[in-house]
């Protein structure tokens, strides 16, 4: 892997993963169009460089996650109900482990991609159109002051729609969180922290099962360059995002993941960009694959 190679993947992935647009969707086709071989090594990669991202968003909300802690020590009763919260959004995911072999053969693969783009993309228009009659009843909602449980575990059952490659695990937790009734800063902000319990534990389990293999492969410099820039660009997505959201909503999103969705398809009809980057890689291909189930 070349140095710029390493640079728009982590680009790809910061900008990306808390975006409800797909960073597992994305990072296939930055893949693809590069003609990166698959791989354990290349997999352990895209994995490893989310840490970047989610460095970034513990470093925009430690306020929130220094609450939690309070609240996990007994100091402040409503950061242990947001952590309580966060645990339980956490649980259903679990229930989606053993459909991962089916899910690799099924729907990795640019064609189911494109199809989560697109149905993504309706849904997000769907929900904007929703919030906005909600809104002239002036019922925007309530912050997460208000989130229950119950809330929590509704949204972390939307999470588990995110094993479809290409759907994002950020469109089906801020909908679904505007859906109990968190306003849209609350759902975005519940969405993120959910996306930093959810993916670094895999992360952290990634590294260290293939952290040798991937250095070995690539060298230090690459996994370098794209940690750092996939922190750089995630604290640019995510500080540019909460901003956009107040303003005007997440239409733009939805018209976004239809349009890359009719590009990407007409590419492979034109046969411009093909459904494979390399040779196969045998037992260790798809170790990606394990977590992009979780993040969509």
């Amino acid at each position: 892997m070349d140095s710029w190679q390493a640079l728009v993947l982590g680009i790809v992935e910061g900008l990306t993963e808390y975006l409800p647009v797909s960073s597992t969707g994305h990072l296939v086709l930055a893949q693809r169009a590069m003609g990166l071989a698959k791989g354990e090594a290349a997999d352990a990669y895209a994995i490893v460089i989310q840490g970047g991202a989610i460095l970034a968003v513990l470093g925009l909300y430690r306020h929130r996650v220094a609450q939690m802690f309070a609240g996990l020590l007994g100091r402040d009763p409503e950061g242990r109900r947001l952590l309580g919260c966060l645990l339980v959004a956490m649980v259903p995911l679990a229930g989606v482990v053993p459909l991962e072999k089916l899910i690799k053969a099924r729907l990795f693969n640019l064609p189911s991609i494109i199809t989560a783009w697109l149905v993504g993309g309706v849904a997000i228009l769907a929900a904007s159109a929703w919030r906005r009659r909600r809104a002239s009843r002036q019922d925007a909602g309530h912050g997460l002051g208000g989130l229950t449980w119950r809330a929590g575990l509704l949204i972390g059952l939307a999470q588990c729609i995110a094993v479809w490659p290409g759907t994002s695990r950020s469109l089906v937790t801020i909908v679904a969180g505007l859906l109990v009734g968190l306003e849209v800063g609350a759902a975005v902000e519940f969405s993120f922290l959910l996306g930093v319990a959810t993916l670094s534990g895999a992360t952290l389990l990634d590294a260290a099962k293939s952290g040798d293999e991937m250095v070995a492969a690539y060298g230090a410099g690459p996994l370098v360059v794209g940690f750092v820039a996939a922190f750089v660009s995630a604290v640019v997505a995510v500080k540019w995002m909460v901003s956009y959201l107040g303003r005007h909503g997440l239409a733009v999103f939805g018209w976004y993941r239809i349009g890359i969705a009719l590009v990407v398809a007409a590419l492979m009809a034109a046969g411009v960009l093909t459904d494979s980057a390399g040779p196969a890689a045998g037992p260790g291909e798809g170790e990606q694959d394990d977590e992009a189930s979780a993040r969509g």
